[in-house]
């Protein structure tokens, strides 16, 4: 391995050796508490939860120190390895546990351990009576550094041990209360679904070192120069597979909706600042390939725009809070792949969106979380209404995101969803118009279904069931949220207006494209405007104005349709689940008539032949005269005929 220090510039080489000697604790601290956590056991109950929150912000603390480290550096100078211990000494290939701290890996840094930090303390609250409440957290510890790992390794090796450990922590935390069956079952299609794309990745990775001769990022970039094409295709659509499992992009999105069984925090944590960014930052890390292999990069654009569209759908039938959520998750990490598809002109923008959306999402999973400790843990909006004159804070927090996510300006989603539009606009021939417009009805569509959330839940008239009181979360839990707002509110503002997000990211992705859409900016700008009216306004009509049924009407076939995830489910078990059921059983019945009754019966035929030839063996003289007397004339018969 190469450290990509420059070994000249000795200030350099100092300010790198600081830095470098920090960042292994920013994996290290979080995985302290959940070794601590769970090794301790019961004898830890008290003061767990306080420490792997502490830990937690320790590790938010060395991140930001890293930041300012690497603030001082000229941009050519911020990328930074550290080489920690040898890894797969094997004769030539030399692998070793080594971290690449640079923008791209600093940015995810920051936001797992801020937004991360965040959802520990709103835990503090939420999870105040949960008798398993320091099992939770070192779950959560365990995430946090499963991630951190994921984003800091050098090489996609170490990568994929992050991978892995984000998938297990995942499952722990979605079947949290396994108890319930359905949440058991929901923790166990997010696993396995998951496991369909890792095997891309696992693939993907394989592929590199048979074409590299390695598998850390420097040989990967090195060699791709030299590669063929088609192997670089291969290369990019599996890695394709696996962030299309990761991050719930299509067609590897059924596990998503299911996942909300785990508790409101998770959700934050999983659907925001975490696991399902994971798959934007393989392919934004990868560009190199993807760069090289044009085919690839527009495998991952349409990914983007199908599910984007998809998300959008589903939202908005779904009555579940907690679902709804879930489904504009969904949406928005399609906004980001397709980001990331467009090459050069895109890749900023994905991870701009990517750090607006890991603060206005995670604030309104939490207020999601605040309403159901209002409501009862009831999650079904047709039950909700007029909760805005009891649930003060949650309502402005949530508002905040709602705008944010909608893109109305000056909110966070304004400038990097519609940056994302614009740069779908960029291209030749049919692929902005179709790119383009369908992140621009995507647009139309989440101001329909995050108003109607926002409306049904805050507005409108009272539909509450007669066990609930409405109240507002303990500060523990309203302080998070208000930081988190604050983020949705000016984050965009202080990062896109001022081209910071695109000169930071530069040194990592190259250069920005030159964007030149088929529409001008201000039309662009002008039609997402109008779209995003339009869709808000027909919330409002529907779901303020009049009242809501507090029962859902049977809809059209395309409103049944998004109830049911459009039939996704339906599709994987008859594509999918039972071929594979049938195919087990021929398997199984081949073995067992195939190979084992080969076996079976050959030990039978030998065992017959056994005990008939044992009647030979009589022990009497006579007999066994009488058998030579035989053999005799029987020799003495075939030799009178052959003569």
């Amino acid at each position: 391995m190469h450290s990509l220090i420059t070994e000249g510039d000795a200030m350099t080489a100092s300010a790198a050796s600081g830095m470098s000697s920090l960042a292994w604790l920013l994996i290290a601290l979080p995985l302290l508490g959940a070794a601590t956590l769970l090794l301790g056991g019961r004898r830890t109950d008290r003061v767990g939860p306080g420490l792997a929150t502490g830990l937690s912000w320790a590790s938010f603390a060395v991140g930001f120190v890293i930041l300012l480290q690497l603030l001082g550096l000229a941009a050519e100078e911020r990328a930074q390895h550290l080489a920690l211990w040898s890894w797969v000494p094997a004769g030539s290939f030399d692998l070793d546990i080594g971290l690449l701290v640079d923008p791209l890996s600093v940015s995810f840094v920051l936001l797992i351990t801020f937004v991360g930090s965040l959802i520990h303390v709103y835990s503090l609250g939420y999870m105040e009576h949960d008798p398993d409440k320091r099992r939770f957290f070192a779950y959560l510890n365990l995430f946090v550094a499963a991630m951190l790992l994921l984003v800091l390794a050098d090489s996609y090796l170490l990568l994929f041990v992050g991978w892995e450990g984000v998938g297990l922590a995942s499952y722990l935390l979605i079947g949290f209360w396994n108890w319930n069956p359905a949440y058991a079952t929901a923790a166990n299609k997010a696993f396995f679904v998951n496991r369909v794309g890792d095997l891309g990745l696992a693939l993907g990775i394989m592929t590199m070192f048979v074409t590299f001769g390695g598998v850390d990022y420097e040989t990967v970039n090195e060699g791709v120069a030299n590669a063929n094409q088609s192997t670089l295709t291969a290369i990019g659509l599996l890695l394709l597979v696996g962030a299309a499992g990761k991050s719930a992009q299509f067609p590897l999105q059924s596990w998503l909706g299911d996942a909300m069984a785990g508790p409101t925090p998770v959700s934050a944590l999983i659907h925001a600042a975490t696991m399902v960014t994971a798959g934007v930052y393989l392919i934004v890390r990868s560009h190199v390939v993807y760069d090289a292999a044009p085919d690839a990069a527009l495998a991952v654009a349409l990914v983007g725009a199908i599910t984007l569209i998809f998300g959008a759908i589903v939202g908005c039938a779904k009555d579940d809070i907690k679902k709804a959520l879930a489904a504009s998750t969904m949406s928005q990490i399609g906004y980001m792949m397709l980001a990331a598809g467009l090459g050069p002109v895109g890749y900023a923008f994905a991870i701009f969106h990517l750090l607006t959306h890991g603060f206005f999402k995670a604030g309104m999973f939490l207020g999601a979380g605040s309403v159901m400790h209002g409501m009862n843990d009831q999650v079904n909006m047709r039950r909700f209404g007029g909760l805005s004159g009891f649930m003060k804070v949650t309502w402005a927090t949530f508002a905040l995101g709602w705008l944010a996510i909608l893109g109305v300006p000056p909110f966070s989603g304004f400038w990097s969803k519609d940056k994302v539009i614009e740069a779908a606009f960029v291209g030749e021939g049919w692929q902005p118009w179709v790119l383009g417009g369908a992140a621009l009805v995507g647009a139309g569509i989440t101001a329909f279904y995050m108003s109607r959330l926002f409306f049904m839940t805050f507005h409108g008239e009272k539909r509450w069931t007669d066990d609930v009181h409405p109240h507002e979360s303990p500060k523990v839990m309203t302080i998070p949220m208000i930081v988190l707002a604050g983020g949705s509110a000016f984050l965009g503002l202080a990062l896109g207006p001022t081209g910071a997000i695109t000169s930071w990211l530069e040194p990592v992705v190259g250069e920005h494209g030159e964007e030149h859409p088929v529409l001008a900016v201000p039309v662009i700008l002008t039609l997402t405007l109008l779209v995003v009216a339009l869709g808000l306004f027909l919330a409002w009509r529907m779901y303020w104005r009049d009242d809501v049924p507090e029962v859902a009407p049977r809809g059209s076939v395309l409103t049944r349709a998004a109830r049911v995830d459009l039939y996704q489910d339906a599709v994987n078990e008859g594509l999918f689940m039972r071929p594979g059921v049938h195919a087990t059983r021929s398997l199984v019945f081949a073995d067992a008539k195939g190979v084992d009754g080969a076996a079976g019966g050959l030990a039978a035929l030998v065992g017959g032949l056994s005990s008939r030839l044992r009647h030979l063996q009589t022990g009497y003289a006579r007999s066994y005269a009488l058998t030579m007397l035989t053999g005799v004339v029987a020799i003495l018969g075939v030799l009178w005929v052959i003569q």
